[in-house]
């Protein structure tokens, strides 16, 4: 099986496991890992017998794919780079920081013909790719994403951190234009928004409320999926899928029985699912899951729900 040649960009938390990803697949050679700690950059380079580097600019047009697990702020430039050097680019979510960024770098990986594949990594759970095998045609969707607060991941909102998350799901799912956005939210522990509400309203009549939160005392991951005679149960924590729909038979006079089916799915890496399917895409010509597009589209609409939540009256400016 061919290897390719690959370089993670960023390994703190999340981009040392990318790190580990690549070097246990036979068809990738983690060929080095960057970070500006040179300390980091060494151990995570240690722990999977690459190179280690700490400027990434050493590598440009020297790997075939890479991974960018940086700041926010710094995806589009990095990315950018690589892109235009005809590097397959694995960027993490979301996609930049402005829609005029992302639409830059889905330009340029058209043109030069390469994958750019965005880190929305709920796609790859099993009880959502079960459920994108059946037929949907949403009426109406609701979706709690709920965390305790964690410093580290405070350089975005909740808005951009976690809701994004279902965002995209959600457009992937009711696949018609937005036709009108509401949304409120409140900072309660950073400086940015913390917990945030929107109400997705769609052309084709589907109507989505989602509700996401860094500030709770649980940890909640789920959506409810509405529509004609169907009530669908997804639990991304759990990896449970629940379907309820109208039977044959009658319950009762005049009353349809209702049947149902409960899936539970084992534990599964999706993070190594998400890079399998971008090697996939980049080595066998296979659809990209989650494309630049769809990441385009989901940080548009966030960047939306950001600006109202902006304005309404709970958050400070």
């Amino acid at each position: 099986m061919a290897s390719t040649r690959c370089a993670v960009i960023g390994v703190g938390y999340l981009g040392k496991f990318h790190a580990q990803k690549y070097a246990a697949l036979p068809n990738a050679e983690l060929t080095a890992v960057v970070d500006t700690s040179p300390q980091q950059a060494a151990a995570v380079a240690a722990d999977c017998n690459c190179r280690a580097v700490t400027d990434y600019r050493e590598l440009l047009g020297r790997v075939e794919a890479v991974s960018i697990a940086v700041p926010t702020t710094l995806h589009y430039e990095i990315a950018r780079q690589f892109l235009e050097h005809g590097t397959h680019v694995l960027v993490e979510k979301p996609i930049t920081t402005t829609v005029e960024e992302a639409a830059d770098l889905n330009r340029i990986a058209l043109e030069k013909g390469v994958i750019l594949q965005v880190g929305h990594l709920e796609r790859f759970n099993a009880a959502l790719m079960d459920l994108a095998n059946r037929q949907m045609a949403p009426l109406f969707i609701e979706s709690h994403r709920l965390a305790p607060f964690k410093p580290r991941a405070t350089d975005v909102n909740v808005v951009l951190d976690l809701m994004i998350h279902d965002i995209d799901i959600i457009l992937d799912m009711v696949r018609s234009p937005v036709r009108s956005l509401a949304a409120s939210g409140a900072q309660v522990l950073s400086q940015a928004v913390d917990i945030a509400n929107a109400r997705i309203e769609f052309e084709n009549g589907c109507v989505a409320n989602v509700t996401s939160s860094r500030v709770s005392m649980k940890t909640e991951r789920k959506m409810r999926i509405f529509q004609q005679n169907a009530y669908i149960s997804v639990d991304f924590q759990n990896r449970g899928l629940s379907v309820h729909r109208v039977g044959e038979r009658e319950m009762f006079p005049g009353i349809p029985e209702i049947t149902s089916e409960e899936s539970f799915f084992e534990e599964s890496d999706a993070l190594k699912s998400e890079i399998v399917a971008f090697l996939d895409a980049i080595q066998n010509g296979a659809p990209v899951i989650v494309s630049g597009e769809d990441g385009q589209r989901a940080l548009e609409t966030a960047i939306r729900i950001t600006d109202l939540v902006l304005r309404s009256k709970q958050v400070l400016r």
